[in-house]
């Protein structure tokens, strides 16, 4: 891309200051600097964080990214403020319980290629961090497939499952509570574990540090941990793995 532009510029078909413009790494808004180029540096375009930003401001940086045909990915974006951004782009999606709104460039959806990365939740509670996690990693290109409510609680529900889940190249562990569930499914299974504590649970679960600690403190090997209800950390780790397995 970069040869094609430099030509054009000695052909005087571009101009100087366009082929500045095309061969920015960002583009600069204001408030904010889009990185066009992270998909060529890491593989997935630049995510945009829904909290803390103004209606107008998600819109502007939508724009930018879907700008260079990237997927767009808005991470923990209300409804209300979804519902104004999909007056203006009804080509968006929004899934309420993952607070998730999205676009794939590439309408074709996830790969055909073998593969999947298995998203677990403990309970039914932990469905919004469980779901930000499986839809960040299906927009980003991955196949997923879900074991929910699958809590130690009631263990004979995941061990049930436990064929599938050792199937995968990777599994995202969801849980709040006492956060054992990851502990569990690492003894479990042959492929790296990334587990996700939750804010689900009584008093002394402190808003997820006693998971988090837990999952922290697993006497079970492979597990890595992300912060208390990064549904999406988790994903676009287990993304990684995913699709370096599928290199093989």
């Amino acid at each position: 891309m970069m040869e094609d532009i430099l030509r054009q510029v000695q052909d005087g078909t571009l101009s100087i200051e366009e082929a500045k413009k095309q061969l920015a790494t960002y583009e600069d808004l204001g408030f904010a600097k889009v990185d066009h180029h992270r998909k060529k540096r890491q593989g997935f375009p630049e995510v945009i964080y829904g909290e803390g930003k103004s209606v107008e401001q998600i819109t502007s940086i939508l724009e930018a990214i879907k700008s260079k045909d990237n997927d767009i990915l808005i991470t923990r974006i209300s409804q209300e403020k979804a519902d104004k951004i999909l007056k203006l782009h009804p080509e968006l999606t929004y899934e309420k319980i993952a607070k998730i709104l999205y676009w794939k460039a590439n309408a074709a959806g996830t790969t055909d290629k073998a593969g999947y990365i298995a998203v677990l939740c403990a309970g039914t509670s932990d469905l919004p961090v469980a779901e930000e996690a499986a839809i960040t990693a299906e927009v980003m290109g991955s196949n997923v497939r879900r074991f929910y409510d699958v809590g130690v609680a009631g263990i004979h529900r995941l061990l049930d499952q436990a064929k599938d889940i050792q199937g995968a190249t990777v599994s995202v562990v969801v849980a709040g509570m006492e956060g054992a569930l990851p502990s569990v499914v690492g003894g479990l299974v042959s492929h790296p574990v990334i587990a996700v504590p939750t804010s689900v649970g009584y008093g002394a679960n402190f808003q997820g540090l006693s998971a988090l600690l837990t999952m922290l403190n697993s006497c079970a090997s492979g597990i890595s941990v992300v912060n208390i209800d990064n549904g999406f950390g988790g994903a676009y780790s287990a993304v990684l793995i995913d699709r370096l397995a599928r290199q093989k």
